[in-house]
């Protein structure tokens, strides 16, 4: 076999393994769902658990790198510490391993069968979920069959000159493995795929464990590359988050430098087959590093908080939960919109409060910071909008995609209540310059609608996150209750005007004001409806 059929080999068949790893992780990923996304949700401070959650997620979608830019996002965003951060990227470290141990069996004979059976059954089945299982089939059989197409590629590499003295020259140079695994590893950013090739060879009998351990050590830092890469654009905090998915890596490698003849020794003895030596290698180390480190990571923070001092600012113009690398996960991603979308609801419900209190008081910085919440709720808007549509594009469960046109109607309702907003922070901007007064019923009708605009908004937003799948009937009530205080109120202000209890020029902003709170009210309901399931 000639060089350039080696290397075709090679890179068609470490192609086929990233293709059905990604595969499989995705199908997986989908088939969790909801799962994937309660697993994060329900992280807490507990640096045990993080580290078990790390592990577990990392497991479905088969990817650290992509869990540690999970972890940089979520950092990015405030969702989650430092503290967290380390548990989670230490168990990334462990549930990686996972891929390595699966494709250390020798299972060529059967990747056929998988590859078979699922691609009928994604060719014929209608079910997203159905659909999902044949993915992971699917992508189990690729997997397996690119190893073995890197393992027959690399055949002819066993008696070749030139790789016998380089496995020589490697294995007496433990660093030069490192740096070799480390290059590898940033180049394809995947461990997993680092760890492949090395049980593709160690299959042919063209290493043993005194060349490929050096290369483990290294292909553990390599994959640091890939959330540094995703850190750059992201605020100093998260910049930390990936120091430290670093520093854990290459301090790791460190300790077990000293002792890499020992360990090999104990390694050889779990398994004959120097594949399985590799897988079990690769295992021990992410296990033996993260128990000694674990409990240390408090000093890891300390450390990248002495390299990067200071702490980032969250709140900014535009969205903090939507981050691109997401995309790479999207049933989490999808989660992430929801947030944003809480939040720009939020925004909107303190511009309603911050502009009623600038009307009511004549207070001018108020106003000012209504201007600048509404910048930043048209801002929300269209980012979370953009992150939709590239959403949209992705494989997702059904369940999410019947969310997507119903969450473009809630944003849109959301700028509009912004909207309102505004006009009664220039309602209050007219009553300040115009010197206008309203009087004690007036006032008190006032404060009876917005008592009840903002309660409606309070209720449609709890239900919105909740999606309960019912709309409350409060919901309902409030807002027939709002249309009737605009009714009643608009009639009482055309009975003081007649009665000359009150000027013109305070007749109208009244009338546009309570106009204003009867539209906030319409636009609440809509966002509360939005809480139902189809």
């Amino acid at each position: 076999m000639d060089s350039f059929s080696i290397l075709s080999g090679l890179i068609g068949g470490l192609g086929m393994f990233l293709y059905g790893m990604k595969l499989m992780g995705d199908g997986l990923e989908n088939a969790a769902g909801e799962g994937l996304k309660t697993i994060l949700e329900k992280l807490t401070s507990n640096k045990y658990i993080a580290v078990l959650v790390g592990a577990a997620v990392t497991a479905i979608i088969q990817s650290s790198s992509a869990t540690t830019v999970m972890v940089v996002s979520f950092v990015n965003a405030g969702l989650m510490s430092l503290i967290q951060a380390a548990g989670v990227i230490m168990g990334a470290n462990i549930g990686t391993t996972i891929t390595a141990q699966m494709v250390s069996f020798n299972l060529d004979a059967i990747a056929p069968i998988f590859i078979g059976v699922g691609a009928i059954i994604l060719l014929v089945a209608k079910k997203k979920k159905v659909r999902d299982i044949a993915s992971i089939a699917l992508g189990f059989g690729i997997l397996f069959l690119g190893m073995s197409a890197m393992s027959t590629a690399m055949k002819p590499i066993a008696e070749a000159s030139w790789f016998k003295e380089f496995v020589i020259i490697v294995a007496d140079n433990s660093i030069l493995g490192l740096l070799a695994g480390l290059g590898m590893t940033a180049v394809v950013q995947s461990s997993s795929a680092t760890t492949g090739i090395l049980v593709a060879l160690a299959t042919t009998g063209s290493i043993d464990m005194y060349l490929a351990f050096p290369v483990i050590l290294g292909c553990n830092i390599g994959t640091c590359v890939t959330a540094i890469l995703a850190s750059l654009g992201a605020n100093r905090t998260a910049k930390k988050a990936a120091l430290i998915h670093l520093f854990f890596n290459t301090i790791g490698a460190i300790i077990f430098f000293p002792f890499i003849t020992p360990f090999i020794k104990l390694v050889q003895s779990t398994d004959p087959s120097v594949a399985r030596q590799v897988a079990n290698a690769h295992t021990i180390f992410n296990l033996t590093v993260t128990i000694i480190l674990l409990p240390l990571s408090g000093y890891l923070v300390k450390l990248v908080n002495l390299i990067l001092p200071g702490d980032s600012e969250i709140e900014k113009e535009g969205a903090i939960y939507l981050d691109k690398n997401l995309l790479e996960t999207p049933v989490v991603a999808n989660g992430q919109v929801l947030k944003e979308t809480l939040r720009m609801a939020e925004k909107a419900k303190k511009n309603l409060i911050l502009a009623m209190e600038a009307f009511n008081d004549n207070n001018g910085e108020a106003v000012e910071k209504v201007y600048k919440n509404e910048k930043i709720i048209n801002a929300l808007e269209k980012d979370i909008t953009d992150y939709l549509v590239e959403l949209s594009q992705l494989e997702l469960p059904e369940a999410d995609i019947k969310l997507f046109s119903s969450t473009y109607h809630v944003i849109n309702d959301i700028e509009r209540i912004g909207d309102h907003a505004e006009n009664i922070a220039d309602l209050a901007v007219e009553k300040m310059n115009k010197g206008v007064h309203l009087g004690d019923s007036a006032k008190e009708e006032l404060k009876m609608m917005y008592e009840k605009t903002i309660k409606a908004m309070e209720v449609s937003i709890d239900n919105y996150s909740k999606k309960s799948g019912v709309i409350p009937k409060e919901i309902e009530v409030i807002e027939e209750e709002i249309d009737n205080l605009e009714k009643t109120f608009r009639e009482n202000n055309i009975k003081r005007l007649n009665e000359k209890k009150c000027s013109a020029a305070s007749s109208v902003i009244f009338l546009d004001l309570i106009s204003n709170l009867e539209r906030i009210g319409d636009h609440a309901n809509n966002i509360g409806r939005a809480g139902k399931k189809d």
